[in-house]
């Protein structure tokens, strides 16, 4: 693309924001950056029964952790501002009186006792719900005598009945239907406010958006806002319509029912709580619906930002894999500096009640960096380093066949051992401790899990040998007699 593309991400504050919104806001912010163009935010907030309080403000938070910083929007004003759709209701009713005195829409006083019992004669018929058309068939003049004496009444587009109406989408190619298939769609309903078909579509002109991205759920209704789109006679937009999220199944759209945190979190600011990167869940998002070929799979956000296109969007759902997200996190991590994942791991470890400063953290990055899927894996991993005590299970500190009193005995040769150092350094250190396995006619593995549950208090934890040298002698003596006496007390 050689012009600048103005694109919107339009949420509405009904929810939280999921990762088909950040997946969506991603691919506009790429689009926009890419060209040199610009990045809106309007909140379509017209739906005030189930406006969400705190939604908006979760919409920038998220956004703005992600990394997507937008050029306009309600929080930041903007040349066609207000971008709120609850700020413009004057504008949207202008429109739909533009509508209905070109013909193209008309008013419908019909009530929903009315309409529920035309439907539930359409249903017995076995026809498609839709509405029959009566007020259609009402004079301009007899409509606006009954408007203006202010019977209760809504707008309705009025759908050609002949003909057919094709949309151009930039993944599928023409889409065509039949009109005579189409319904009459509400425009503006009788409390004054506008459908997301009125609203949206005099929001994109007005706001010059070149490129409107969605996902293939409004193809439906996209023949609608094509009509709407010629009624004003308003050039199109280039209408991307992506692929919709599947469950990790693969069976049905992602349900909000996995959205209950960890590894399943289906909103973004649950999975930073949980210890995922914010270029992680960038790299993981973009590839659900692009791909740049058939082998790259890490990139940055300067990456995407040179490689994304719209040709390459796959109109195939994809099923969120989760453990792809895991994949990218680890890589993520490992792409950081040594100094950089200290400070990312310091709000983990206050989250999990211990108080650390980068400097305390700079000498375990190194252990845990390359073993580490997250944050917070890295604080369950280490949190040991930084507690006073341990508190070890003492069925856990019996070696692989051996009885409790052989643990205890491992344990008190090897304190003997480390007695014996000045400072404990990890190559002596090692040697020292392997010999003893030997002599005890152990296995290294047997010697040295009982000395991991004594030192850390787990089974899993950073390497063995360089985790006692960064703990100090002093320490590693005192927790590896603690578990002594725990081993003993437990006979």
């Amino acid at each position: 693309m050689s012009s600048p593309a103005r694109v919107r991400f339009a949420p509405s504050p009904t929810g939280r924001l999921h990762i088909g919104g950040a997946r969506t806001a991603l691919y506009d912010y790429l689009l926009a950056r890419q060209t040199g163009g610009k990045f809106v935010i309007r909140i379509e907030d017209t739906d005030r029964m189930r406006f969400v309080p705190g939604a908006e403000a979760e919409i920038y938070a998220a956004l703005s952790w992600l990394g997507m910083e937008w050029d306009e929007g309600p929080d930041i004003g903007g040349p066609y501002a207000p971008y709120r759709q609850s700020e413009r209701t004057e504008i949207y009713l202008e429109h739909a009186k533009m509508l209905v005195d070109s013909d193209h829409a008309y008013y419908c006083f019909c009530t929903a006792e009315r309409l529920a019992t035309v439907r539930k004669e359409q249903q017995a018929r076995k026809q498609a719900p839709r509405y029959d058309g009566l007020c259609r068939r009402l004079s301009p003049e007899e409509a606006l005598d009954r408007k203006n004496a202010g019977e209760s009444h809504v707008i309705r587009f009025k759908t050609p009945r002949q003909g057919k109406t094709t949309g151009i989408d930039a993944i599928r190619g023409e889409i065509t239907v039949e009109n005579a298939s189409l319904d009459d769609y509400i425009l503006l309903k009788s409390d004054g406010l506008p459908v997301y078909h009125l609203a949206a579509m005099v929001d994109d002109h007005l706001m010059e958006i070149t490129h409107v991205l969605r996902t293939s759920e409004w193809l439906p209704t996209f023949p609608l806002h094509v009509l709407i789109y010629e009624a004003f006679d308003w050039e199109q937009p280039a209408w991307v319509h992506m692929s919709v999220l599947l469950n990790p199944s693969g069976k049905g759209k992602l349900s909000k029912r996995h959205g209950s945190g960890g590894a399943h979190a289906i909103y973004p600011i649950e999975l930073k709580e949980a210890g995922y990167m914010p270029e992680a869940v960038v790299n993981w998002l973009a590839l659900m619906g692009w791909s740049y070929d058939d082998r790259t799979e890490f990139f940055s956000m300067s990456d995407l930002i040179g490689k994304f296109s719209l040709a390459k969007l796959n109109a195939s759902p994809a099923a969120v894999n989760f453990s792809k997200l895991d994949h990218f996190n680890g890589l993520h991590i490992r792409s950081l500096s040594e100094e950089d994942l200290a400070s990312r791991l310091v709000p983990h470890f206050y989250a999990a009640e211990i108080e650390v400063t980068v400097a305390q953290l700079r000498p375990i990055v190194p252990l845990i960096q390359e073993r580490s899927r997250t944050l917070d894996e890295a604080v369950e991993m280490s949190g040991f380093f930084f507690r006073d005590a341990v508190q070890p299970d003492p069925q856990q500190l019996i070696g692989k066949n051996m009885s409790p009193a052989e643990s205890a005995a491992a344990l008190a040769r090897s304190i003997e051992v480390i007695q014996g150092f000045d400072r404990l350094d990890t190559e002596s250190l090692e040697l020292s401790l392997r010999k003893l396995s030997g002599d005890l006619d152990l296995k290294v593995g047997q010697l040295f899990g009982i000395l991991r549950v004594a030192v850390t208090g787990q089974r899993v934890s950073p390497p063995l040998i360089e985790t006692m040298e960064i703990l100090g002698k002093e320490l590693v003596l005192e927790r590896l007699k603690q578990a002594t006496e725990l081993l003993e007390s437990s006979k």
